[in-house]
């Protein structure tokens, strides 16, 4: 039997492909709900993620799984919508006359940018095709030294260092060119009229929960399980010690993957990840209309939120029984930041005080709920030097034979974790025991 630690995407998608592979498996999950950040809240309508989702065009593995699930007439694409919050104006940045309009670089500064964006390396004055190539090639090279130099100062100092603000808070400076590389890379199918494409599953992503849920097996899966100990003979994995309300019991195994996150690996195994995780306080906020007509606002001004997420600028509110659902968020880097320490009433008023000052029109009586959650490691910190730290699928060489893992820090979570992520990690380790065996 191979048992798996933790019922998020990765060990869901783990255990599937185990199981057609002819293995028994058991799912151990900590918590009562599966799907990690996967999970959902109530609406009138479909259920909403705690944490916002999409997909790209370059997700590719998530969407034959989508097929193979039998739910890939459920999977709808649609053009999105960016915008950029500067001094007070929402500046619309999907077609080419609303880049061109925008007042706060120069001609100069969106022709650089436009290239890097196309893979086009214009530095001397003649164009190279390929020296974007490789993202390890500029693992150590300084965001914001690339970014001066394969573009502008204007780009940097007006566009991208607002947003890495937002992102990684005080801790952008340690940010890695491959990341910003591997961001523009994981960006999917763009046409130059109507802004990107975008992939959502109507009624959700707890659908495809659900649907892995059934492919594993409810018998497979226990909630409120949480690994405390695994034991090892003959340098091999020969048991995992699940603690449970009724108390602590061993189970055989014949192998285990752990797919959550390395602290869990770290107390299980003794094996220590050197990647710095950041944590992410989210709000869904449902309102009666609008509040724009843009799904993703960038926020350039001071504002307790990096961006605004109006799902419903994607995804029609009619899915959801006519509320518009709109996305509040901000990385944290810091447990002793400010709002991570205030009560979710705090943060829902710290969230609308902050709409109100954006938008003065915005009228408190149109919200009708809101929904907060936190997590503490959300997202990795991709700095310099991130791939030296990735942590093996197969931690035969360092742990003992039959240890592998699937978490957020494994290599499928680069340049930018996802749930095509989780699902290749998953995949990934099921098909090296398959082959192990």
């Amino acid at each position: 039997m191979i048992g798996v630690v933790g019922g998020g995407v990765a060990g869901l998608a783990t255990a599937r492909r185990l199981l057609e592979q002819g293995h028994q498996v058991t799912v151990f999950e900590a918590s009562e709900d599966l799907g990690g950040l996967a999970a959902t809240y109530e609406t009138a309508g479909h259920p909403i993620e705690r944490y916002y989702h999409h997909l790209s065009k370059s997700e590719e593995t998530i969407v034959e799984w989508i097929d193979e699930l039998g739910l890939e007439s459920d999977l709808a694409w649609g053009y999105s919508s960016t915008a950029y919050y500067v001094d007070g104006v929402v500046h619309p940045m999907d077609k080419p006359w609303e880049i061109l309009a925008y007042p706060h670089l120069s001609v100069y500064d969106k022709f650089r940018l436009g290239m890097l964006v196309l893979d086009i390396d214009v530095r001397g004055g003649i164009p190279s095709f390929d020296t974007y190539e490789r993202l390890e090639d500029f693992e150590d090279v300084p965001v914001k030294e690339f970014i001066i130099d394969h573009t502008s100062r204007g780009c940097f100092e007006r566009f991208f260092k607002p947003l890495l603000e937002a992102k990684f808070g005080d801790r952008w400076d340690d940010v890695s060119a491959a990341w910003l590389l591997g961001r523009v890379k994981f960006r999917g199918e763009r046409d130059p009229l109507r802004g990107e494409l975008l992939g959502y599953p109507m009624g959700g992503f707890g659908r495809l929960i659900d649907a892995l849920v059934d492919a594993v097996g409810k018998m497979n899966i226990f909630t409120g399980s949480r690994a405390v100990d695994i034991g090892i003979e003959g340098g091999a994995v020969k048991s995992v010690t699940v603690e449970t309300d009724q108390g602590k019991v061993p189970h055989a195994v014949d192998g285990v993957v752990i797919a959550t996150m390395p602290d869990v690996l770290e107390s299980l195994t003794g094996y220590e990840c050197e990647i710095d995780f950041q944590g992410t306080v989210c709000s869904v906020i449902s309102l009666e209309e609008a509040l724009t007509d843009t799904y993703w606002l960038n926020i350039a001004d001071d504002a307790p939120f990096g961006a605004l997420i109006e799902h419903t600028n994607l995804v029609s509110a009619k899915q959801y029984g006519g509320e518009h659902l709109l996305y509040a968020v901000k990385y944290i880097q810091d447990r002793e930041d400010e709002l991570w320490q205030m009560d979710d009433e705090g943060v829902e008023e710290t969230w609308l005080t902050g709409i109100e000052d954006l938008f003065p029109e915005f009228d408190r009586e149109s919200v009708n709920w809101i929904e907060t959650s936190r997590s503490p490691k959300t997202a990795p910190i991709y700095e310099r030097g991130y791939l030296e730290k990735v942590i093996p699928y197969d931690l035969s060489e360092y742990v003992a034979e039959g240890v592998y893992y699937a978490g957020m820090a494994s290599r499928a979570q680069y340049p930018e974790r996802s749930l095509n992520g989780a699902i290749v990690a998953g995949e990934t380790c099921a098909e090296l025991i398959d082959h192990d065996e």
